[in-house]
């Protein structure tokens, strides 16, 4: 009777399913954390990379059970969470990550510099030749050409395009009051794609093409992308120590909720287009066997799970970031 009862447990266990979706952006990274607990745990969770907006929304209408996002939910989707679920919805950064400008220019093979007054100018329509002196001049000894720059963004609600409107608004007074941070936002020009993977297939087929993905997506599709000028002066190009020292500022700062910003992070080594990423964490579960799973998870994905990321090209958390974290685990009920 013990071993059938010892059965029907592990039965039971493998055939929990948790159901998650949203950010594109952690994908790469959440993909191999799902697999490796499901194989030390028997717990499968299911995740759905359709963009921070759309997971957003699943959550919110109960679709899913958990979501994911680049950019933390506001107030007013905090309010409407409430609303339609008589609970609150918590915040976990899990990694943290850069968003790159990725580029096909023909006959440029050096990474290229960018300046925000270039940014922010091109995705403004302001900047239309790839020789425009606000590229140029950053890139001294480049022969840059003088064919018409093609902008790619996200088409879709993003959690990636949050943080790059978020560094816009945060560098240009123009793209604030104009077209301001979210995501998503009216392009003032520019053709769409579909997540990061639309996005960098796209690039990768558009000559002459500017767009903005997860570092990890430009890497992996081996996608020239560029060092962006930061708040110190510094051309700075995406890596773990650029994105860590982004990070490092918030640290002491962070609210207890965790909806921070680290965009245009002061470090000098700081690569100004950096993030923390979220999953957002129902405060109260109906099913008390998935609420379970998922703490466990949590815990599991804060502590051994930051062993993974590197290899992936995210940054690991801060320890001061996983120690007030593991604590807000207790908030979910």
């Amino acid at each position: 009777m013990v071993v059938l009862a010892l059965a029907g447990l592990v039965l039971a266990q493998s055939a929990l399913l948790i159901n998650g979706a949203g950010a594109t952006f952690p994908y790469p990274i959440y993909s191999k954390w799902f697999d490796e607990y499901h194989k030390a745990n028997g717990t499968q969770i299911n995740y759905q990379s359709v963009g921070s907006g759309a997971g957003i929304k699943q959550v919110t209408e109960g679709t899913v059970d958990f979501g994911a996002t680049d950019g933390p939910m506001n107030d007013d989707q905090i309010k409407a969470y409430r609303a339609k679920n008589s609970a609150g919805i918590l915040h976990f950064p899990t990694v943290l990550g850069a968003v790159v400008p990725t580029y096909n220019v023909p006959g440029v093979t050096s990474a290229l510099n960018f300046t925000p007054e270039a940014l922010s100018g091109i995705f403004l329509g302001r900047v239309s030749k790839w020789n425009d002196p606000a590229i140029a001049n950053a890139n001294k000894g480049v022969n840059l050409p003088g064919n018409d720059i093609v902008v790619i963004h996200r088409s879709d609600g993003s959690g990636t395009t949050y943080i790059w409107t978020d560094y816009l608004s945060k560098v240009n007074s123009d793209w604030q009051e104009k077209v301001s941070k979210g995501t998503s936002v009216n392009w003032p020009v520019g053709l769409g794609g579909k997540g990061n993977e639309g996005v960098t297939g796209l690039i990768k087929q558009t000559p002459n093409s500017i767009g903005y993905v997860e570092l990890i997506y430009a890497a992996q599709n081996k996608v020239p992308y560029g060092a962006v000028k930061n708040s110190a002066g510094s051309f700075v190009k995406a890596d773990l120590a650029s994105v860590t020292e982004a990070a490092a500022g918030a640290v002491k700062t962070i609210p207890e909720d965790f909806r921070v910003s680290i965009t245009n992070s002061p470090g000098k080594n700081a690569y100004p287009i950096s993030s923390f990423t979220w999953l957002l964490i129902p405060e109260k579960f109906k099913d008390t066997a998935k609420r379970d799973a998922m703490k466990g998870f949590l815990k599991w994905a804060l502590t051994d799970g930051q062993g993974a990321v590197e290899n992936l090209s995210y940054a690991k958390l801060p320890k001061e970031v996983v120690d007030k974290e593991l604590k807000a685990i207790n908030k979910i009920q």
